[in-house]
């Protein structure tokens, strides 16, 4: 099976050392990605961490694929216990740093302890070094890109950083990367905020791994060149209308299923605004979305269909160079565009205020800085929807993607039962609901008969996928029998390797208190709890939701006062 390669590198920020030692067996049986970073952590993070605290780990990792040059290649995998969920979180960021950080040599690098001053470590082949950066204090994301290239000749592709948002300490606070590029879910800049490391380079000139990839690397880079798929003009916000015509488009937070508005915030709108292509590191399919307002002068990349959502329908708004302005604050400040969406929508909600985008912009830096009602909602909407008066909608403490589950029920069940929370990208369920599959994959959108044990094969493939790393939005090019051939296992032994990474981050999850009870939503789905009974039988797990034998079989259980 090809595996990434190299050693482990271990930062720690207290002490100021940097030392290496040999994965090798890690990388054998996990492949790379959110697999290496899933087994690393659960055998190197203390199980009662608290997120914000020292003792927490940060573990960049990327996979075999990113030695080649396929499309859909160019992204890798951050993991570290979640500020926001309290559990074991996954997030991976597509880009061009993913090539940067093979040119390391590394299998895995990891960021523990915690710096006084502001610091930026600069991680080559030849080791790390330490830099105080008291003037990056408080600086925007294209602001450290810019110090990089001027001080150290780094483009924006080497460098991972935090906004003012992770140095507050914000629980939803990205890690940003190629300056618009997010490591998005489950706050993992706050982690390295709380470490005082604003910004990591990665660059180095180790020999490539040679791997024996077969031809079907070009044959899948040739189809995405030549593929004509709209969401090479409209990416994600293609999906803006149809999800608003089936009624699963979350609007004014989420106390409706469709927006009378949408058609402001449509992909054709985004598209209306698009100047250039957009895309990741060696990928034909070119689906970003560089765009501009003439008329304000404003550019981002983006919005993509989840900020459209977020930013658009759920907080009532219909224009969409407003999304684009949150969308860019977002970036600037270095926070994930839906959980901070939903908060600003749930603010709205007990403000009786939607569509007033000059207060969702005002509010958007207000938590970033975490000034006035920026520092409640900061904090993420299940810890402050009560101060708000609001209901809580979340999962695992994780702030709702959109593809509503009320109208696509297996992405409900999906929602629930994730151990990341409520994440769309955890199994994309609903591609088979809408569907955006071919017939023979589509499943019935009502009810949840016969979707547990689908969703569990979809679980377990997509970790596959993370561990690659290969986008998800490859699904049309990379079936399941090139995945095995680029991967050299056979599909189901790759299977086997996902159901034990998910396994994992539920075996580490339940140690830190996690069970059936953290697997609900905050509404009605009939026959949720025998599809839940379902998913558990299909995983081997307990009635309560937790693993037999625990972590028993992931590796040592570590104690924070080891």
């Amino acid at each position: 099976m090809h595996h990434a390669q190299g050693p482990l590198l271990t930062v720690d920020v207290s002490e100021r050392t940097a030392e290496t030692e040999d994965i090798d067996d890690v990388l054998a049986g996990f492949i790379g990605g959110r697999g290496v970073g899933t087994k690393l952590a659960v055998d190197r993070i203390p199980t009662d961490v608290e997120p914000l605290s020292p003792a927490n780990r940060v573990l960049f990792t990327t996979g075999p694929l990113q030695h080649s040059q396929m499309s859909f290649t160019g992204r890798m995998n951050a993991t570290s216990v979640s500020p926001l969920t309290d559990g074991l979180c996954s997030t991976n960021a597509g880009g061009f740093m993913s090539r940067n950080f093979t040119a390391t040599g590394y299998g895995a690098v990891e960021i523990t302890g915690a710096s006084d001053e502001p610091l930026a470590l600069h991680v080559t082949d030849e080791g790390v070094e330490f830099e105080d950066v008291p003037d990056l204090e408080g600086a925007l994301t294209s602001e450290v890109s810019t110090y990089m290239e001027e001080e150290h000749g780094l483009d924006e592709d080497a460098v991972a950083c935090i906004g003012p948002a992770g140095e507050n300490l914000v629980r939803f606070a990205s890690i940003m990367t190629t300056e618009n590029r997010a490591f998005g879910r489950g706050g993992l800049g706050a982690v390295l905020g709380s470490k005082g490391v604003k910004a990591i380079t990665f660059s180095g000139d180790a020999d490539p791994v040679e791997y024996d990839f077969p031809d079907v690397t070009g044959e899948v880079h040739r189809e995405a060149a030549t593929s004509d798929n709209i969401m090479k003009r409209q990416g994600t916000a293609s999906m803006t209308e149809y999800a608003n015509k089936v009624e699963a488009l979350p609007s004014y937070y989420f106390s409706e299923l469709s927006f009378e508005g949408a058609e402001g915030i449509s992909g054709d709108r985004v598209e209306e605004k698009k100047y250039r292509k957009g895309t990741c590191s060696a990928c034909a399919f070119a689906c970003k979305l560089p765009t501009r307002d003439e008329e304000s002068g404003l550019e981002t990349e983006g919005p993509e269909y989840e900020t459209v959502m977020a930013f658009g329908s759920n907080s009532g708004v219909d224009d969409i160079v407003s999304v684009m302005k949150s969308n860019e604050l977002c970036d600037e400040l270095g926070m994930d565009t839906i959980s901070a969406g939903d908060a600003v929508a749930a603010y709205l909600a007990s403000e009786d205020a939607f569509g007033d985008s000059e207060l969702i912009h005002e509010t958007v830096e207000k938590i970033a800085h975490r000034e006035g009602v920026g520092d409640t909602l900061a904090e993420g909407v299940a810890r402050c929807h009560d101060e708000l008066g609001v209901e809580d909608w979340t999962v695992k403490g994780l702030e709702f993607a959109a593809h509503d589950g009320r109208k696509l029920n297996g992405q409900g069940l999906s929602f629930a039962v994730a151990n990341r929370g409520a994440d769309h990208m955890y199994s994309t369920f609903y591609a088979l609901e809408y569907p955006l599959v071919g017939r023979d994959q589509a499943m019935n959108p009502e009810g949840l008969e016969g979707k547990a044990a689908r969703l569990v094969e979809r679980e377990n493939h997509h970790a596959v996928l993370d561990s690659g790393v290969v986008c998800k939005f490859s699904r049309d090019f990379v079936t399941d029998d090139r995945l095995a051939a680029l991967l050299d296992a056979p599909f189901e032994e790759l299977m086997d390797v996902g159901a034990r990474i998910v396994e994992l981050e539920r075996a580490f999850n339940n140690a830190r208190g996690f069970d059936r009870s953290d697997d609900r939503l905050p509404y009605e789905l009939e026959g949720l709890d025998a599809a839940i009974d379902e998913y558990y039988a299909a995983r081997g797990w307990n009635d309560d939701g937790t693993v037999p034998g625990g972590l028993s079989g992931g590796g040592d259980v570590a104690s924070a006062d080891d």
